[in-house]
């Protein structure tokens, strides 16, 4: 036996042991690669790994190499072999631009390309969404292929930023978060106490709170614009186009009279939209019909911006038009579907201006019905641009220097012809619910001159009703063509809603009957009884609630609220997707020329159409969320101040308030009502005195103080000066119900 001591071996050095540049290199190449890979990649073999190992960690030691999961190694600055990605922009030339949701490089990402073809289903992936890419090294950064959707960005918070020592908290926006974020020194991305900044939640908790990261700074809450920049990112909206978006729209040109447009500048075509309308996408005329035939009747066009002739489909401004779904509006800005070359220039029906349109040929009969309709791509110039209270002031007998002129020759014809289609209107009875608008004026340094309820006057109307006779006409006509479309419908009540109503409406004496199919006629009756009592906003709100919401859809029941068979938007195709799809659809259905509708988005209409309706509640929701914020912005300085309102909502926490003199709606907490426990009873809208029987319900007036106005969350919330009717105590409350523990083995 041999018991001779061996001298230690050195590492075994072979001609192929990568140097420390070589190594770095390769792991540009080849990221995530392990160090069994390096090793057979160099042909390291015995005693040389223990020098291999020796060289990872030293370039690990200095930060040029780092390690993820299962021990894989990265090159600072380069990304995992696969990793999350979000899609950022689209380039000039169609391509999807991405970048890593977590980066720990120093300066930008690398250029992430997302390879064609390789969207799962076929379906485009959107900016925004995220998706576990597999990355491919390039001469230039990245290309990546889809392994998996993950739908939409990582949960964001939008929030003040608040300097704590080197890092800092955030407090949320959102009024129904509760909890504030902290910041770590290295995630605060430089923001400043007060500012107000996007985060994204992190994993781990500090002082038991959660941790975020600072992703983008807004600038400070006192700025201009503030408000609706929160809005816009708390809901997700899509504020900023593509630059390949961009530069599509300003290559596109004017259209001309080529291609079998037909020329109707000669007819005075008329916009009536209100004083500060952002884009111009209907015009309207009318004349009585000279056909024997149609004694009484009417010959109408309603014109509308021909967008489809300007995006077409699977363009990059179509791309991003479904991407928004529809324009959002704020008081102090408008975020577009299309961008301003097209939504403020070319599609915009400008006064004296030539621009491309699809016209709605209309005949009505002495009755308001619809007879026929005819549509056809044609060039017009408006005759005049004109508002709502021009139009009214001089319908009433008060023209200016503008709409003198006009008035015969065009306004009282458009008039006349309205008062027709109002006798069809009255016969089809749709509903017709009055609730009041809110109307906030910003002055030129973004803060809130006045908020008060927006005026309707029968020239609002009369658009209002050409519209709809036109997205009639678009629907039938499509329809019998059996060309797939996008319907505006709307379902009747649910059953549950309609028992709910029919039970409230008996507290204030007012029999809906449960056993007929409801009507649109018979709400209107309730509406009109309600009308000549105090409760006629209460039951207006009631009955508001009670409806379902619209929506798009290619499988057509109708539109309830309208009471029409068939129905489809048509007239505003700058601001809705759901239009342009319509306008393609008719493009196509009559031979209308380029940019109808394709076979692939006839396949995905069902889908295109849960998307826009979808982006038509996001839009809505962040519209009133700014429209709160504003209301509170301007009440923060009324403090203390005292105002009659009425009970909007009620709720077993406490009631909503509608001040009379604003619009804006508050909270007055339950506690504020008095010492006794208040019941809520939801069949009649009331909180209930248990003890006194003081009740509050649903449209009840009350003098309210203003205790707080919180513009970052948009809440106001009041205290109780007068209010409340006498009534009788409640009973003492039911013994709580107890549950039996059910066997868990069976």
């Amino acid at each position: 036996m041999n018991t001779k001591k061996r001298e230690p071996r050195e590492p075994q050095q072979r001609g192929s042991f990568p140097t420390r540049e070589e190594l770095l290199a390769y792991l540009s190449e080849h990221p995530a690669a392990t160090k069994r890979e390096i090793s057979r990649q160099f042909d390291v073999k015995g005693g040389a790994k223990i020098a291999l190992k020796r060289l990872l960690r030293d370039l690990t030691d200095d930060g040029e190499v780092k390690r993820g999961r299962g021990k894989k190694l990265t090159r600072t600055g380069d990304l995992p072999e696969v990793t999350v990605v979000e899609v950022v922009e689209q380039d000039t030339d169609g391509e999807l631009i991405c970048r890593p949701t977590r980066w720990d490089g120093d300066g930008e990402p690398p250029t992430i390309v997302l390879a064609p073809g390789t969207e799962p289903n076929g379906r485009a992936l959107g900016i925004g969404e995220r998706f576990l890419a597999r990355l491919k090294a390039t001469g230039e950064g990245y290309e990546a292929q889809v392994m998996k959707r993950l739908g939409a960005s990582a949960h964001k918070a939008i929030g003040i930023f608040r300097k704590l020592g080197r890092g800092g908290r955030v407090e949320p926006v959102d009024r129904k978060a509760r909890q504030t974020f902290m910041i770590d020194e290295g995630d605060t991305a430089n923001a400043v106490d007060g500012e107000l900044v996007v985060v994204e939640p992190l994993a781990g908790r500090a002082l038991g709170h959660p941790k975020a990261r600072v992703r983008e700074k807004l600038g400070r809450m006192s700025e201009p614009r503030a408000i609706s920049l929160i809005a816009v990112h708390a809901h997700g909206i899509p504020d900023e186009f593509p630059s390949a978006v961009i530069d599509e729209a300003e290559r596109a040109k004017p259209a001309t009279l080529e291609g079998g447009r037909v020329d109707l500048r000669k007819v005075p075509l008329v916009t009536i939209d209100p004083p500060d309308a952002r884009d111009h996408d209907d015009a309207v005329w009318a004349q009585p019909d000279d056909d024997p035939a149609n004694k009484g009747g009417f010959q109408a066009i309603v014109a509308i911006a021909d967008v489809s002739y300007y995006v077409r489909p699977s363009s990059a401004l179509d791309r991003e038009a479904v991407r928004r779904g529809n324009s959002v509006y704020f008081p102090d800005r408008v975020v577009p579907m299309l961008p301003e070359q097209l939504s403020a220039d070319l599609c915009s029906l400008k006064e004296k201006v030539d621009r491309a349109i699809i016209a709605c040929h209309l005949t009505f009969d002495a009755q308001g019905k619809l007879k026929r309709h005819r549509f056809e791509r044609a060039l017009m110039r408006s005759a005049a641009r004109l508002s709502y209270n021009e139009v009214q002031d001089a319908l009433d007998g008060k023209p200016n220097d503008k709409t003198g002129p006009l008035l015969q020759p065009i306004l009282k014809p458009l008039e006349a012809c309205y008062r027709t289609l109002v006798k069809a209107r009255t016969k089809r009875s749709p509903i017709d619910l009055d609730l009041p608008e809110h109307k906030i004026e910003i002055d030129e340094q973004g803060k809130v001159k006045s908020i008060g309820l927006r005026a309707r006057f029968d020239a609002h109307k009369l658009i209002e009703e050409f519209m709809i006779q036109a997205n009639v006409a678009a629907a039938e006509a499509l329809e019998a063509k059996r060309c797939p479309l996008v319907f505006r419908i709307h379902a009747p009540p649910s059953d549950e809603k309609l028992t709910a109503l029919s039970d409230f409406l008996g507290t204030l004496n007012i029999n809906l009957p449960k056993a007929q199919t409801i009507t649109t006629a018979m709400l209107n009756r309730i509406l009109e009884m309600a009308s000549k009592t105090p409760n006629t906003e209460l039951v207006n709100v009631v009955m508001l609630r009670s409806m379902s919401q619209a929506e798009y859809n290619p499988d057509n029941i109708g539109h309830f609220g309208l009471a029409l068979r068939r129905y489809a938007h048509f007239t505003s195709p700058i601001r809705r997707y759901a239009d342009l799809i319509v306008h393609r659809a008719l493009v196509r259905a009559f031979n209308l020329g380029p940019g109808g509708l394709t076979d692939n988005e006839i396949d995905n209409l069902e889908k295109t159409a849960e998307d826009i309706s979808a982006f038509e509640r996001r839009a809505m929701a962040a519209e009133r969320d700014s429209t709160d914020r504003y209301i509170a912005a301007y009440m923060s300085n009324r403090l203390g101040a005292e105002f009659v309102g009425r009970v909007s909502g009620v709720t077993r926490f406490g009631l909503f308030i509608r001040l009379a003199e604003t619009g804006a709606d508050g909270l007055l907490p339950v506690r504020a009502l008095g010492r006794e426990f208040f019941h809520h009873d939801e069949r009649t809208h009331a909180l209930i005195g248990e003890k006194t029987g003081l009740t509050f319900r649903l449209g009840d007036t009350v003098r309210v103080r203003l205790e707080e106005a919180t513009p970052l969350t948009g809440g106001l919330r009041f205290d109780l000066v007068e209010g409340g009717k006498a009534g009788s105590p409640m009973r003492a409350r039911a013994p709580r119900k107890t549950f039996q523990r059910r066997d868990r083995r069976r």
